[in-house]
């Protein structure tokens, strides 16, 4: 919760100044409801804020019922966070939530669950755009991990760790990403997974 994110912005703080470690992209995992007032500390202190998404998506039927209206302008506050200039890196939270990151995507993109509800999206002054998303799946993950280098992007000398995919996640209907389907899996440029292929 917030207090808990408070506490621990808090000890990374005196901890930088008695021992340094700022470099070392310290992270919060499960940073969703944070204290407005703490909101730019992440950028300030270069704490990375992990989110999921699909937490919004899971938690909105109660999230305001149980922290009440007030303290949900620091909730699964992405957007303002990524303004902050802060990489925020995603995830699925799996086994808690399905792996599957397209719906990660689509509910950082959307606010909505996989029956695009509400409509409007949950607060949707905090989505995401799908670029931005698309990085924290990818590029930030790797950063947080200190694998850039390595992963995060199709780039040469890097690993050739990709998927294809059965449509263009930026050109269809953000309300239809969670619909993505993997075509193909190559992992250190092999293919490990072909959909198409047919088994004896």
């Amino acid at each position: 919760g917030d207090k808990a994110n408070q506490l621990v912005l808090d000890e990374f703080e005196r901890t930088f100044k008695l021992l340094g470690g700022q470099a070392l992209r310290n992270r919060i995992e499960h940073a969703q409801i944070i204290a407005v007032e703490d909101l730019p500390r992440f950028a300030e202190l270069k704490v990375l804020p992990s989110m999921q998404p699909t937490h919004a998506t899971s938690d909105m039927n109660m999230a305001e019922d149980r922290l009440g209206k007030a303290r949900m302008e620091g909730a699964y506050a992405w957007k303002t966070l990524l303004n902050s200039g802060i990489p925020m890196p995603l995830g699925s939270d799996f086994p808690v939530e399905l792996a599957n990151p397209f719906y990660g995507l689509h509910a950082a993109v959307t606010r909505q669950d996989r029956n695009n509800q509400p409509v409007a999206g949950w607060y949707p002054e905090q989505a995401m755009s799908i670029q931005q998303a698309f990085k924290g799946f990818t590029l930030d993950a790797a950063y947080a991990a200190h694998m850039e280098d390595s992963l995060g992007t199709l780039t040469t000398g890097k690993w050739a760790d990709f998927i294809l995919v059965d449509q263009d996640i930026f050109k269809v209907k953000p309300q239809d990403i969670w619909k993505t389907k993997v075509v193909q899996t190559w992992i250190a440029g092999e293919k490990v997974f072909d959909a198409n292929a047919t088994t004896n």
